[in-house]
């Protein structure tokens, strides 16, 4: 595996047997999460052993030093935040829930033309920029080939004066702002990735195997880091080359396995956008699209839609997740009637994203997995005595007394349980 520059994978793409819309994933997924909602540091420390022991699920480079990608989403760390910016910017957030924060990957020549093009893009959505903040990383635990292609990483926040008396306004603004800036900043040719912009989780990621990522990012290992959820993914790409950018989690999502229907869900996806409309964006709704952005992987495909469900129609993220990828229904006897008409307005609706696929998700609220319908990538989870959740691609990856131990699946595939959600709001 070799990691090719933006320039060498726009070349390849034309010049070789490489095709962009074949891009496909095999990786290792888990989480970590509190299902009562309490956050601890403890939770970032089993992530990273979770992580670290799938390490055989990521890929490694021609330099053996350099990962196809690695990375945690999380809850916002509110407190380590507040203190960071404050020492750094000197500039105090507002109440965590009032202010939506995301990093960022740039380009260092064209960086100062991308900060003034997302602050511009933040005015117009009726936002606020409250600072820029200088990442602490790393880069002597990264590969060579890694160090090739680094982005220069900020993480921004951004508030409105409406912010804590119109939540749900606030929401739909980030989101549209999000949309914009990866779009709109493309077709300027201004190198742009936003990894997360949200108000209540944090995506870190980029180029790592899966013992680099929490070397890289010095907030990783802050004992002010704490949260209530992390969600960890070790990436192995088939079929594609890999990037920063395609490192996981997405922003709502990590994702093991392929779509293979992926072509006609986007076509599908693409058809619909001339027919929609939003008494919630109105007019802006024309801004959101395309729906599904261009030069994404099969996962960011579906992280783009999924996203768009729950940002845009007011789902809630167990509603898109079934909506998206439904259970075998038709012909389970044992499914209660609810759940199957569920799933049969739905299929009218949408059709299925069908994988392979395990999907692993959260939006600072939920979080949850589910497989297709075809049960071929398995999970396996425990929940403890402490009401800690554990899920992953396999069973092994977290250390847990058997006494401690209230409920477990070893075997968590379609002829068991399909889908496991937990609000943790």
């Amino acid at each position: 595996m070799v990691i090719l520059s933006k320039e060498q994978q726009d070349l390849a793409s034309k010049e070789g047997l490489w095709l962009p819309q074949l891009e496909r994933d095999a990786c290792g997924v888990g989480f970590v999460c509190s299902i009562k909602g309490i956050a601890t540091n403890k939770i970032m420390s089993d992530a990273r052993t979770m992580l670290e022991r799938m390490a055989h699920r990521g890929a490694c480079a021609c330099d053996n030093d350099s990962g196809d990608g690695a990375g945690v989403l999380t809850a916002i760390p509110h407190e380590l935040y507040r203190k960071a910016v404050m020492e750094q910017e000197s500039v105090e957030l507002p109440p965590l829930g009032q202010y939506a924060t995301g990093i960022l990957f740039l380009n260092a020549d064209t960086y100062k033309q991308a900060k003034e093009a997302f602050g511009d893009l933040a005015r117009s959505c009726n936002l606020r920029l409250l600072a820029w903040r200088k990442m602490e990383t790393n880069r002597e635990c990264i590969g060579a080939e890694a160090k090739k292609t680094e982005p220069l990483i900020r993480q921004v926040f951004i508030t409105a004066d409406y912010a804590e008396s119109d939540p749900d306004r606030f929401e739909r603004s980030v989101y549209l702002l999000r949309k914009q800036a990866v779009n709109n900043m493309a077709k300027q040719s201004v190198e742009c990735y936003v990894c997360s912009l949200s108000t209540s989780t944090i995506v870190y990621k980029g180029q790592f195997n899966t013992y680099q990522l929490y070397q890289y990012y010095a907030d990783l290992t802050d004992p002010l880091y704490i949260t209530h959820i992390a969600l960890i993914h070790s990436r192995f790409s088939t079929n594609t080359f890999p990037s920063w950018n395609r490192a996981q989690p997405n922003r709502i999502l990590a994702h093991n396995g392929e779509i293979n229907t992926l072509r006609g869900n986007i076509n599908l996806m693409r058809a619909r956008e001339g027919v929609m409309h939003s008494d919630l964006y109105g007019d802006d709704l024309d801004k959101l699209y395309p729906v599904v952005e261009d030069g994404n992987t099969d996962s960011g495909c579906l992280d783009n839609v999924m996203e768009f469900l729950v940002k845009a129609s007011g789902r809630t993220l167990p509603e898109a997740a079934m909506t998206m990828v439904p259970e075998a229904w038709e012909k389970d006897d044992e499914m209660f009637a609810d759940k199957r008409t569920y799933y049969r307005w739905a299929s009218m609706i949408m059709e299925p994203w069908d994988g392979p696929a395990l999907l692993a998700f959260s939006d600072g609220r939920y979080v949850g997995a589910i497989l297709d319908r075809n049960g071929l990538r398995p999970a396996r989870y425990y929940l403890t005595d402490d009401d800690h959740l554990y899920l992953s691609s396999e069973v092994g990856v977290n250390d847990h007394e058997v006494e401690r131990i209230v409920r477990k699946d070893s075997e968590f595939h379609m002829s068991t349980l399909s889908f496991i959600y937990q609000d943790c709001g």
